[in-house]
């Protein structure tokens, strides 16, 4: 008797083990063909958020579909841009080349005009064998790039971002002839650019998943950029009474006379609203929260249909801001300096097989977005790019990657470490700010005898990236 129950109890522990072998292969298997099976990419970029998100723990902010997307990727709380402007910003990133005096200066930048024999990232991707799509705002100029970089002409909505949709909204009301900066009318989304925008993509998406070719699809939304003009069901997510303004709306201590904010806002009317009082502040930062909220909603229907169709568990999805923006700290709207929120952008990335729902502290750059993507999908990358692959951060969250990350604008150039922001203007004037113990970068420290020996490593750092952004010819 006894023998058969211990028969029986090793059969069933032999049967346990089986099972539990073949449940592992199983997964193996599955994680194997994740990583050899040519993964498609979704590249949703998003013109002037900052990390201004739920997920990046800004509560006031209403953004639950990308809050969402975090939960189920790898959110980097270091992110930068490598030029605070658009067309520069978003040239550079396409070809992991670094900024310098003369190349990738403003939004004008064109990548075919400033590294002509560049290849791009969406332009490698085509020549592995991937249908390369271009739906709304990724290069500056749509048409930049474009025989190499896509397998279609790029796509752009009929109705310029810029339009009112509000009857009451005069149609010239800034010095440069541009309408008021807000309106909230009582319409549907899709009179908007950025809904058609995603409609558009979720058509694409539609046709893609029948296709033999793996995809490399950028999806690219306008909003959160001025002018804020969003349908008044997303204004109305926020009371504008307890919206927090900025509690630093004056000039950095010590601050050089070459720091200067954008003065791209003022190109628009105000309406009732005079510059730089409490009204103003909120009446500007719930039309930027309104946007959030808006553009969320269209990065949701394309996500939501990315999931439905089946596409999901094959696709890396990147959400990246092209740069940062002031939000009335220091009395500045918008990018265009060294400061930190003109630099650090959102950076969101989910790879099915790697981590979820995790935050990392990795400094990191929008040039090391190309060779990171085309690690993760072995796609060969050239050899004169300047990003670093940092697809181990998204396998371990918590490693280290940069020491510093670089950055430049026009006038100045800048590096980012973990605890300080640096910044050499072209006069000699110099920035140092301790974010460590002044995160809303108050005080230039720059004189301190505090900070001499940290000043002259920041120097030879800086120099350093500035060489290795002119070596590329």
């Amino acid at each position: 008797m006894k023998t058969m129950i211990t028969e029986k109890i090793n059969l069933f522990n032999v049967k346990e083990v089986l099972l539990a072998l073949l449940l592992y292969a199983t997964c193996f298997l599955h994680g194997l063909e994740a990583q050899t099976t040519k993964p498609n990419v979704l590249f949703i970029a998003i013109d002037d958020l900052r990390p201004e998100l739920s997920c990046y723990g800004a509560p006031q902010v209403k953004s639950p579909n990308i809050d969402k997307l975090a939960s189920e990727a790898v959110v980097f709380n270091r992110a930068y841009c490598n030029v605070p402007v658009c067309g520069a910003s978003r040239a550079s990133l396409l070809t992991s080349i670094l900024p310098t005096k003369t190349r990738f200066i403003d939004y004008l930048a064109k990548a075919e005009k400033d590294v002509p024999n560049a290849n791009t990232l969406p332009g490698v991707f085509k020549q592995a064998g991937y249908k390369c799509i271009s739906n709304g705002k990724i290069f500056h100029y749509n048409k930049d790039a474009m025989e190499k970089s896509w397998s279609r002409k790029p796509w752009m909505p009929n109705v310029s971002h810029s339009v009112s949709q509000d009857p009451t909204n005069p149609k010239f009301d800034g010095k440069s002839n541009k309408g008021r900066v807000y309106e909230a009318p009582d319409v549907p989304d899709s009179v908007y650019f950025d809904t058609k925008v995603a409609q558009k993509t979720i058509a694409d998406l539609k046709l893609l998943k029948y296709s033999d070719e793996p995809f490399f699809l950028a999806c690219g939304f306008i909003r959160p950029h001025m002018p804020f003009y969003a349908p008044k069901k997303y204004w109305d997510l926020y009371d504008r009474e307890a919206i927090q303004v900025a509690d630093n709306r004056f000039r950095p201590e010590n601050a050089p006379m070459q720091l200067r904010g954008s003065g791209e806002y003022k190109s628009y009317g105000f309406g009732e609203y005079k510059p730089n009082t409490e009204a103003f502040h909120k009446m500007m930062r719930h039309g930027y929260y309104a946007c959030v909220s808006y553009v969320d909603k269209q990065v949701g229907d394309v996500l939501n249909a990315l999931e439905s169709l089946g596409l999901a568990d094959n696709t890396i999805v990147v959400i990246w801001g092209d740069h940062g923006w002031h939000l009335g700290e220091h009395d500045f709207w918008g990018k265009h300096n060294t400061l930190h929120n003109a630099l650090q952008v959102p950076l969101i990335v989910k790879v099915p097989w790697k981590a979820a729902g995790k935050n990392t502290e990795a400094l990191v750059e929008s040039v090391d977005i190309y060779p990171t993507l085309c690690d993760l999908a072995n796609v060969p990358v050239p050899n004169y790019i300047m990003g670093e692959s940092f697809s181990a951060v998204l396998t371990n969250p918590s490693k280290k990657f940069r020491d510093a990350a670089y950055a430049r604008f026009k006038v100045a150039d800048a590096i980012v470490t973990e605890k300080f922001t640096y910044s050499l203007f072209e006069n000699g004037e110099e920035m140092l700010y301790n974010r460590e113990l002044d995160p809303k970068e108050n005080v230039n420290v720059v004189t301190d005898p505090v900070y001499s020996e940290q000043l002259k490593e920041f120097r030879i750092k800086l120099n350093e990236k500035i060489n290795k952004a002119t070596s590329y010819q």
